[in-house]
């Protein structure tokens, strides 16, 4: 199939060289939109056009995905460096504040660099993608949520890519993922799927991202120390964040939105009938949900 959205390749500051599809008027106010797994720009294939009449829209494939760079070594993918690369981005335009968005772990890196940027993040979109704070702590005291986030320590095992070459990218697609969203939407973008996750180091690249997060999870029987932030307050968001959430996510449980007003002083929460993937499940709900808000 071929791709409507045209990207450009750009070289950060970061030392990485990222395709970027770049949509609407320059002059327009900005919003970038930070993709998860396992996915790419194309995860907001329904949301580029609708978000172009009126923003200058930056949809970069970040590092580790599809043809962009993929750097070696788990380090490279700190949370600390995919936050550089978004800063970087919006850098290489010269813009200095912008509405960020993000789904699932682009959703992770949109909570972290608003979090530690609050001057460069005006406005916050989030998918489907927990705050930190309750994630981490969820996983010591919700055991459906505990459960739900094992796929994880799976992801970290470094034998998982021979694995896949093993059985191949295709039947581990149609194993692994095609059960967690509707098959048919899932089968319609599966050549590009296929054909982004065949990339050189694109596998390796993708899963680094949860071998390099510090999160803890931990095994069903375990009874780790608890982190220490989770004893501490954690500073409320300084900005206005809208969370829009697929009430069916069979990977996050409800317990991710239990307590979230007193982290989000200026919360606007949408919920949906969708499950993890609401961008393209449920495109119209999330378009009419961020249009209302950015109004």
């Amino acid at each position: 199939m071929t791709d409507p959205f045209p990207q450009q390749r750009i070289a950060l500051a970061t030392g990485v060289e990222l395709d970027v599809v770049v949509a609407g008027d320059p002059a327009n106010p900005p919003i970038i939109l930070l993709h998860g797994f396992p996915e790419s720009h194309r995860t907001w294939r329904h949301q580029i056009p609708f978000l172009a009449q009126s923003h200058f829209v930056l949809a970069p494939d970040q590092r580790g995905y599809a043809r962009s760079s993929k750097p070696e070594g788990v380090a490279a993918y700190a949370t600390a460096n995919i936050v550089a690369d978004v800063l970087a981005l919006a850098d290489h335009f010269g813009i200095d504040r912008f509405t960020l968005v993000g789904h699932d772990w682009g959703g992770a890196a949109a909570w972290m660099t608003a979090i530690n940027h609050p001057d460069r993040v005006a406005q916050l979109i989030i998918l489907n993608a927990p705050h930190p704070y309750i994630f981490q702590r969820t996983l010591f005291d919700d055991p459906d949520q505990r459960a739900s986030s094992q796929y994880i320590t799976a992801f970290r095992n470094p034998g998982l890519e021979a694995h896949i070459a093993e059985i191949g990218i295709e039947a581990y697609f149609d194993k692994t993922f095609v059960g967690h969203a509707d098959r048919d939407k899932f089968n319609a973008e599966r050549a590009v799927y296929i054909d982004q996750w065949s990339q050189p180091g694109a596998l390796t690249g993708m899963y680094n991202w949860y071998r390099a997060s510090s999160i803890i999870v931990p095994a069903m029987d375990e009874d780790p120390p608890r982190p220490a932030f989770l004893s501490r307050p954690f500073p409320p968001m300084q900005m206005p964040v809208l969370m829009i959430w697929g009430l069916a996510d069979t990977a996050l449980r409800p317990s991710q939105l239990e307590g979230i007003e007193a982290l989000v002083p200026d919360l606007t929460l949408v919920k949906v009938d969708a499950g993890h993937f609401v961008t393209w499940e449920v495109p119209e709900a999330v378009n009419e949900a961020i249009g209302q808000w950015l109004t």
